[in-house]
């Protein structure tokens, strides 16, 4: 009887090692988030109480600190407000972003390596060291304390998003293209006809890559946005520190409510995230 050659088997130290540091991994992610859970369903006694951060709470069903955080912490405002802003940002980046990666791959003109030279130049910048020069530039057009102010910055399309959808559309045949061009289509109606329908995959992974991104940002509405109206999810929760103080279960029901639409959707749209980077990874 022929021996069929067998691939070696990984060695069982090995496999224990890599589900072990696996293991720590979850358990580091994942405890502050069950300690935060747990404290948003106690009561301020037993948080008071300083026993020990994951016992558990006496009533389960607690969601009174939901209710006070939701109602005092003005998160349905933040909410529409962080909605608001989302949907304009995300527009205007898959629509810039889609274009700048049609022209740059499709159009050969004076100084295109020198456009991608800067983009890539623009990402090594740490957006602090130009927040003077660009409060200015906001506070000149009179957008300073308006949701249009870090709808306006948003917009400027990171270079992430600009290499997503290039890797889509050099996978796209140019073939297309000139067919359309012979039947007498110019460069916008190939872009919105063929180009942009078949981006997809890509628009779904900038959308929520971006989405998320744009949802836990602080720094930007904080900054250009200080009214208490116009307050976001992120700076809603950050205000959280003057009328509850030292109240950490309300603090905790404020962060789970903060936490969860982003934990939804990335749960719910995960596998386009990765199915988006593979696929133009090997494009």
């Amino acid at each position: 009887m022929s021996t069929l050659t067998r691939r070696p088997r990984r060695p069982v130290v090995a496999r224990t090692l890599v589900y072990a540091s696996l293991v720590i991994a979850s358990l580091v992610v994942l405890t502050p988030l069950v300690v935060v859970f747990l404290t948003s369903l106690k009561t301020p006694r037993e948080v008071a109480d300083g026993r020990r951060a994951l016992s558990l709470p006496h009533d389960w069903l607690n969601l009174r600190n939901y209710a006070t955080a939701f109602a005092d912490g003005h998160l349905l405002t933040a909410l529409g407000n962080t909605a608001f802003i989302l949907a304009f940002s995300i527009t205007g980046t898959v629509l810039i972003g889609s274009m700048t990666a049609y022209a740059v791959d499709r159009f050969d003109f004076r100084g295109k390596k020198l456009v991608m030279g800067l983009f890539l130049v623009a990402t090594l910048v740490p957006g602090v060291t130009t927040q003077v020069a660009t409060f200015q530039v906001v506070n000149s057009f009179g957008l300073f304390d308006t949701r249009w102010a870090p709808i306006l910055l948003y917009m400027g399309t990171d270079i992430l998003s600009i290499y997503i959808f290039l890797q889509f559309i050099r996978g796209i045949p140019r073939s297309l293209d000139e067919a359309a061009r012979m039947d007498g289509a110019n460069a916008l109606t190939i872009y919105w006809k063929i180009i942009f329908p078949l981006l997809k995959p890509a628009v779904a992974t900038v959308v929520i890559v971006k989405g998320i991104t744009v949802y836990n940002d602080f720094y930007i509405p904080f900054l250009y946005m200080p009214s208490e109206g116009l307050g976001t999810m992120s700076t809603a929760l950050f205000r959280f520190k003057g009328p509850f103080g030292a109240h950490w279960e309300d603090i905790s029901a404020g962060t789970v409510l903060v936490i969860l639409p982003t934990l939804a959707v990335f749960l719910f749209l995960q596998r386009y995230i990765y199915n988006g980077f593979a696929r133009g990874a090997t494009k």
